[in-house]
């Protein structure tokens, strides 16, 4: 049984290979932010959306977009301005807009047509609506990558790139959008409820194996489309849901390359810091940073130097020591 011998799932397979494209690009600005779950805030958001569109019946796809873009504009404002920490609001879009899509949806004549709209259904998807997916897919990831020097410094720093005179508030809301938009157009392929996991899991496995944001960027888009063409394909072999298979292969190819992720990890450790020319440099003085709110890890990019008795990180031209509940800088 051929698969490509039906027209559905020719469709089928283009939209999951530009949904599994679109959703780690996307992902990788929202991990790098620590902003891993506001996937599944949007999506609960859209929730609303779709069933918006089933009450008045316009296309749930439009529908869902426009509100999960004011839901991403939303929840943007509270983290920017608002003195509601990020988790906080993260709630209310998960409370308020699974809430408000089940009262639309009864109010509609039941809940059942949620249901390939919570957990993906590409193989019943219209042709109207897997081309939409593939046009705005293609827009979302030539964005995604086309921006991603300046959405980078964004999520890497906020304030040097306000000193290096980005509009911090524009691009944080543009990511926010890009988020909004790739929920919408995954939702037939994933589901709403697994759409966050496309746009974590794979970065995570990128992170594993990839050094560096563009590699990790690369790797993150590569292992998405494998997972997303993938879970499609074994769907229709299988005779089971798309959307959770996809998601369970992400899951497999992180389980798979995290020993491989383990032993690159140590053996950085092991020479890393001691490549640098100045690894044995004379100690100084250090200074506590006055505000420093990026945390350095191993997979921050900033170069570690061995300073003594301690590692420093390499950033915006100081070094930056741990130090308890704070860096010092010299």
């Amino acid at each position: 049984m051929n698969i490509l011998a039906y027209d559905f799932m020719q469709r089928a397979l283009l939209a999951a290979l530009l949904t599994g494209l679109a959703a780690p690009a996307v992902g990788t600005y929202l991990v790098q932010r620590r902003l891993a779950l506001l996937g599944d805030g949007i999506g609960h958001v859209a929730v609303t959306g779709v069933a918006l569109g089933l009450l008045t019946g316009q296309a749930p796809v439009l529908t869902a977009i426009v509100v999960a873009t004011l839901g991403a504009i939303l929840i943007e404002v509270i983290r920017a301005r608002a003195r509601t920490s990020g988790d906080v609001a993260l709630a209310l879009l998960f409370y308020g807009g699974i809430a408000g899509g089940v009262l639309l949806a009864e109010l509609e004549g039941g809940t059942a047509r949620l249901h390939e709209y919570l957990f993906g259904s590409i193989a019943t998807a219209s042709p109207a609506d897997v081309w939409a997916t593939v046009g705005l897919a293609i827009v979302v990831v030539s964005v995604a990558v086309g921006m991603s020097p300046q959405f980078f410094a964004v999520c890497q720093d906020e304030d040097f790139a306000a000193v290096q005179g980005l509009n911090v508030r524009l691009y944080s809301v543009a990511m926010s959008v890009l988020a909004a938009v790739t929920i919408t157009i995954a939702m037939r392929t994933v589901g709403l409820l697994l759409v966050s996991a496309l746009m974590v899991v794979p970065v995570a496995t990128a992170q594993q194996i990839a050094r560096g944001f563009r590699l990790t960027l690369a790797t993150a888009m590569a292992v998405g489309t494998l997972a997303a063409v993938g879970g499609v394909t074994t769907s229709f072999y299988a005779d089971v849901a798309p959307g959770a298979t996809i998601v369970l292969l992400a899951l497999a190819v992180f389980v798979a390359t995290w020993p491989i992720g383990a032993a690159i990890r140590y053996r950085r450790r092991l020479v890393e810091p001691f490549e640098e020319p100045d690894a044995i440099a004379v100690r100084t003085e250090h200074q506590a940073a006055e505000s420093h709110p990026h945390e350095h890890d191993e997979y921050c990019q900033h170069p570690a130097v061995v300073h003594g008795d301690h590692v420093d990180y390499v950033h915006d031209g100081h070094r930056h020591a741990p130090h308890g509940d704070h860096y010092d800088e010299h």
